[in-house]
């Protein structure tokens, strides 16, 4: 039987945490599409993780989070500046063209998942052109789609000269909790002009569900028909809110955050291949040639090759260091 603890941090279980407050949500009657206590409660601890006055909805997926956030910050015929390799332009199959009713999407050049602000400000600078989408917005990753980092100093040399055009700013935070436990402050995203922000909850450690957190609270104006219309202001939304609750009230969120990203150092302190990008969250890439990919996946465990040509790692809330050491005895017999 193939293994999957390495193929993505959304092949895990989901943590006691989350799953404890799940059961506890499901008591009783409460009023529908995300008006009762439980999701009230759990907006506020969303807030208060950010230090942060927003409005704050849950829904169903990272992909309908972020598509549903850029067509909030941008019109048809406009277009969203993101690192090339970004989730919303590599994986997420068009989805903020379809929810955007046509908005485009301009990949930026930058050192592993890292936006090079030379190639952002190249952007900037560009003439309006009627026969082609200008940026009206900046979608951001942290941590990125390689495990990198940013300090919100680099963050705030991106979003400045964005801002300055009047543009907005999205930050996609599938692995913000990773970012956090890495050193990124939290409770600096708001101060650094993010617009519109999703606190990923699927892949630290949830069931299915992400928070949108809308920062500029004039974007909130008729947000709940948007949802609506995109089948993601779910009736029973209590279910989506809870687990947030779960995870945050006494720091769970973080702390299998930090073990997940200690879990992705010591794969590769012992990794025998070569290392491609920094270890900075709960990432490892290496270089690895087609036969030996081959061999660790007819030996049971179910890796696959990234967009830079690299092998991904990924390790979650549930890797442990007994299925880290199974790897690299399994990585070292084909090394």
């Amino acid at each position: 039987m193939a293994r999957y603890d390495f193929a993505s941090d959304n092949t895990a279980p989901a943590a006691p945490e989350a799953m404890a407050a799940l059961v506890s949500a499901n008591t009783g009657f409460a009023s529908g599409y995300g008006s009762d206590p439980t999701s009230a409660r759990a907006a506020d601890l969303v807030r208060g993780m950010l230090d942060a006055d927003a409005e704050v909805r849950f829904v169903a997926s990272g992909t309908a989070a972020n598509a549903i956030a850029l067509a909030a910050l941008c019109r048809p015929f406009e277009a969203v500046l993101a690192h090339e390799h970004a989730h919303v332009c590599t994986d997420e199959t068009g989805a903020p063209g379809l929810f955007g009713h046509g908005l485009g999407l301009i990949g930026l050049v930058g050192g592993s998942g890292k936006i090079d602000p030379a190639a952002l400000g190249a952007q900037l600078v560009a003439a309006d052109v009627s026969h082609r989408q200008s940026p009206a917005a900046l979608s951001l990753t942290n941590a990125t789609e390689y495990g990198t980092v940013y300090s919100a100093d680099q963050l705030r040399t991106l979003i400045q000269p964005v801002k300055a055009k009047g543009y907005g700013i999205h930050l996609d935070g599938a692995r913000l909790a990773n970012a956090a436990a890495s050193g990124f402050d939290l409770k600096s995203v708001a101060g650094l002009g993010v617009d519109i922000l999703v606190v990923g909850g699927t892949k630290a450690g949830m069931p299915p569900t992400e928070a949108i957190v809308i920062l500029d609270r004039t974007l909130a104006r008729r947000f709940d028909a948007r949802l609506k219309q995109a089948g993601q202001l779910p009736s029973k939304g209590r279910f989506y809110a809870a687990p947030f609750i779960g995870m945050l009230e006494d720091g769970a969120m973080l702390r299998h955050a930090a073990h997940a990203n200690a879990m992705a150092t010591k794969l590769a302190a012992l990794m025998p291949f070569r290392v491609t990008h920094p270890v900075e969250a709960n990432a490892v890439f290496v270089d690895m040639d087609a036969p030996r990919l081959a061999a660790l996946q007819a030996a049971g465990w179910f890796v696959y090759r990234f967009l830079d040509g690299s092998v991904r790692f990924m390790c979650s809330w549930a890797t442990t260091d007994a299925a880290v050491e199974e790897m690299i005895e399994a990585l070292r017999r084909i090394a």
